[in-house]
Formats: structure tokens, C-alpha cells, sequence
């Protein structure tokens, strides 16, 4: 339970706290009507259903307690989810269970839902995908990352069409996730070391299906009030804060862990942003089996899987060297090195000591295994990695790859779901997508065609919706008030 959701539902409904709270279930095109008959205004401005349970009136609340069909709706999807969360599951089914006990996802953004505006495109939105589908599958998935205060700045034009930058606030107290609890029940805070001073690193939690996301933020009132803005901004411009956001990922998001006793048998690296986990994972090794931190590398390195997106070179995050050693030499004092161990790891040449420290670089040298997000990509990072492996031909540096995918649940349109469902049902949906021949072959060519005028009539609303505020308006005043009896389709 939220310690911040104080408010008691309806009986009938207490189902709806469940639902808001878990960003795998909370929103999905299927019963996104449940949150706008329940508040159209505020579900079309926020889609956020944790807040609406919040600010919704009591009288609202009361009345849709009174409603049958709201509730068998709600209902069926609170036993959907209990199903999928209680049942077999892929993973177990096929035996991983037995080789992996968890995996430690670490990532600069994660997007999972309007209702949590911590991302800004596609590397957000594989992250948010693959703990859904995690979740969905039983892979044992634990996702780390940065809550922000303001997340990424939102585009507006301008009288003159110039960029106008705004920053809209991510109060903790309206978004789906709450204090993480420590073994014993108190609230985790960590105190994390920087040259010449400590900070404080509150851990919040967020629920995706069975699977978890820890987030880190210093906006902790015991900081400074710099320090507190360190996670104010997802990609922060300036570079010492970039800097330690990234710090703060790496060996923060490993202290949290191991505070929630957590020991990730692989830490999975999405992009070089939380590269330092790995000398974070090292170094607790170090600590455990007192052996050096060179040795540590190597025992560690076994566990670690690091993720490119990004095609060019020029793309990845690079520090500079006198930035780099203010905050070097701390991490060297305490794993016993050398001030230019470590930032050599993060070297394209080793040797060249004032050359800036690559966090592609440094995940590469820290990963056993290394993959692009499709083939082609795959071939197009070899070539950037290749200088790491010198005298090695370009088609035998390590890189491999795993096509990006989506969570398909996520993603389909209800006319989409409407026709899945005639061939297939919700288990199949969750852990596989293929169709073969003999299924499609049952799809007749009317509700084929059916299905595909649906999805242009979706697309050119949406299209035209964004494009005018007129359209928007009058959409807006085509959607029937949450008060009339119009029947609705709870499950299509």
C-alpha cells in the first residue's frame, strides 16, 4: 500500500487502487474507458490513473460504485491481472528458473506510461517494453533508474515558431510509485559519497505486473540545494551533473540493491549511461571475496550484458579528463587503484591518459556480451567498436544483436485486440505474437477489412487531434458525459 494513498474506495472498487498503482496494467487501450468514464477531463489531460483516484470527488466515486456494468468491467480485469500475476509463466515452464535467479536492468529512462514522464523517446520506450514483457513472460526483471523531477522539457512554438522549452514538475505524490521499504520496513535512503561532501539518494518503487522499478532521486531536503537538482532534468545539458546523474545510476542504483538485498546474477546495461555499474558491481565483489578490484573486473565482467542504440561514434557520452578526475580519484582511492586505472577503462586507447573517458567504452570493456537493437545495427557497431580490438577483422568483433520489439499488449488498437481475440486468447497474447497460417486463415475477409478501416479511421482522429486544436475541441465535445447510460464494450 501507498503510505501516501490515504483515501478508502467504495466498496467494490478497491480493485481500482490495484490497477492504478501497476504501470503494467494501469494503462492499455483495451480499458482505458474505465479511467475516462470515470473522469474524461482529467483522463485527457494527464492519462494518469493514480491521480484521478486522488482528485476524483467522492460523489463520482459513489456513483460509479452503483454501477453493474462499471464493475463486472472492473472486475474482469482484476482477474486477468491476479491470472497473469499468480499463473505459470513462460520462464518457469521452460526450466530458467533453475539458471537465473534475477536480472538487474539499468537504464537512463524508462517509459512505461504518460502517468510517469521519466523519457523522451525510443530508448525509454524499449526499457518501459521489456519490463512489461518481463513481467509478462516471468522473467525475473528489476529495472534502475532516475526519478525526475521535471523530467524531459516539452516542445511548444512560439508567436514567431521559435522552441519554447517547458518543464513540467513530477510531484512524487501524484505519480504511481512510493518510498521504497528496506528489509525492516523503514523508508531507503542512501548516503552517497561526492568529492568533498555527501548527499542523500532517495529510492522510490514502482510496480510493473511482477516486476519492479527502483528509482533514485536526490531531491532529498538534507541536500544542497544544487544536489537536489541533480536529477531535476533527464539528459541535464550541463556536464558535471550529466556526470553524476550517471554516477548516481551506476553505483547508487548497485548500493540500492544491495540494501534491498538484491544480488543480480546479470546486470543488463541499456546504453552506456549506466556504465559505472559495472565498476560499482566490481567493487562489491572486491569487498566480498577480497580479491583486487583487476581481479574483481574479470569475475564480475561474466554477469554483464550492455546494450548500443546509438549508430555513430560521436553519439555516446564522453567526460573530459580534468572533469573526470575530480571525481576519479575518490572511486581509485577506494578500490585501491591508481587515479588512472579506472578512467582507462573508459579509454578508446588506454595509453593516451588525457583522452576523454567514453561510457560506451567502458561498458564494452566491462560486458561479456555485447549487442545492437537489430542486425544491421549490429554490423554498424562492430565497425565503431573495432578500434578496442585492434588487428581484429570487423566481422569478428563481438558484437551481436537482438532486434527490438514491442510489448504488444501495450501497443495494439482495440479493433486490433477485437481480432486477436477471435483467434486467440489472452495468455497467448501476453507470452507469444506469432500467428501462423492455420490462424489467420479463421480471420474471415470482411472482419479483416473491418479491422483495417478501423485502424485508418483511429489513425486520422489522432492525426487530426494533434494538428488542431479545433478537431480537439470538438472531439472532446463528441465524448459522451460519464453520467449517461450509453452502453459500453468491457471486453471486445
Amino acid at each position: 500500500m501507498n503510505p501516501f494513498f490515504q483515501r478508502t474506495l467504495p466498496e467494490g472498487l478497491e480493485g481500482l487502487f490495484e490497477l492504478a498503482l501497476d504501470l503494467r496494467w494501469n494503462k492499455r487501450l483495451i480499458y482505458d474507458q474505465l479511467w475516462e468514464r470515470l473522469d474524461p477531463e482529467a483522463w485527457e489531460r494527464t492519462h494518469n490513473p493514480y491521480m484521478i483516484l486522488q482528485n476524483i470527488s467522492q460523489e463520482r466515486l459513489e456513483e460509479a460504485a452503483e454501477d453493474k456494468n462499471f464493475k463486472e468491467v472492473l472486475n474482469l480485469w482484476l482477474q486477468r491481472r491476479k491470472t497473469a500475476l499468480e499463473g505459470q509463466n513462460w520462464f518457469e515452464e521452460n526450466g530458467y528458473s533453475k539458471l537465473v535467479g534475477t536480472v538487474a536492468y539499468f537504464s537512463m529512462e524508462f517509459g512505461l506510461s504518460e502517468a510517469l514522464p521519466i523519457y523522451s523517446g525510443g530508448l525509454g520506450i524499449l526499457a518501459g517494453d521489456y519490463l512489461k514483457t518481463a513481467s509478462d513472460m516471468g522473467v525475473p526483471a528489476i529495472g534502475v533508474g532516475l526519478l525526475y523531477q521535471q523530467g524531459y522539457f516539452r516542445q511548444i512554438l512560439g508567436r514567431d515558431f521559435s522552441q519554447i522549452e517547458a518543464f513540467p514538475y513530477n510531484d512524487p505524490m501524484s505519480l504511481p510509485v512510493f518510498p521504497a521499504s528496506k528489509p525492516d520496513g523503514s523508508w531507503l535512503r542512501i548516503k552517497f559519497q561526492l568529492p568533498g561532501r555527501s548527499i542523500f539518494i532517495r529510492v522510490w518503487e514502482a510496480r510493473v505486473g511482477r516486476a519492479k522499478l527502483y528509482l533514485l532521486d536526490s531531491n532529498d531536503p538534507l541536500n544542497s540545494s544544487w544536489d537536489r537538482a541533480i536529477t531535476a532534468n533527464l539528459y541535464d545539458p550541463g556536464r558535471e551533473r550529466r556526470l553524476i546523474q550517471e554516477i548516481i545510476l551506476g553505483f547508487g542504483g548497485w548500493m540500492a540493491l544491495e540494501e534491498l538485498g538484491i544480488d543480480p546474477d546479470i546486470c543488463h546495461l541499456n546504453e552506456g549511461h549506466a556504465a559505472f555499474a559495472v565498476i560499482a558491481r566490481a567493487y562489491s565483489f572486491m569487498r566480498k571475496a577480497g580479491v583486487p578490484i583487476s581481479v574483481a573486473l574479470w569475475a564480475t565482467r561474466a554477469g554483464n550484458i550492455f546494450t548500443t542504440h546509438t549508430p555513430v561514434a560521436a553519439g555516446f557520452d564522453s567526460f573530459e579528463p580534468d572533469l573526470i578526475e575530480q571525481y576519479a580519484k575518490m572511486y581509485a582511492d577506494l578500490v585501491g587503484a591508481s587515479l588512472d586505472d579506472l578512467p582507462s577503462l573508459g579509454r578508446v586507447e588506454q595509453e593516451r591518459s588525457r583522452s576523454p573517458l567514453n561510457m560506451a567504452v567502458l561498458a564494452t570493456r566491462g560486458s561479456f556480451q555485447v549487442n545492437g537493437v537489430s542486425k544491421l545495427h549490429a554490423e554498424v557497431s562492430r565497425k565503431i567498436f573495432q578500434p578496442l580490438y585492434p588487428r581484429w577483422p570487423k566481422w569478428e568483433v563481438p558484437v551481436t544483436h537482438v532486434t527490438n520489439g514491442v510489448h504488444l499488449p501495450s501497443w495494439m488498437s482495440v479493433a486490433a485486440y477485437t481480432i486477436w481475440n477471435k483467434i486467440s486468447n489472452d495468455k497467448r497474447l501476453l507470452e507469444e505474437s506469432s500467428l501462423d497460417r492455420e490462424d489467420m486463415s479463421q480471420i474471415s475477409d470482411r472482419d479483416l477489412w473491418d479491422f483495417r478501416s478501423q485502424a485508418r479511421i483511429s489513425w486520422w482522429i489522432m492525426f487530426a487531434a494533434g494538428w488542431s486544436d479545433r478537431w480537439r475541441s470538438t472531439l472532446q465535445m463528441r465524448r459522451p458525459s460519464v453520467r449517461q447510460s450509453k452502453p459500453w464494450i468491457p471486453m471486445l
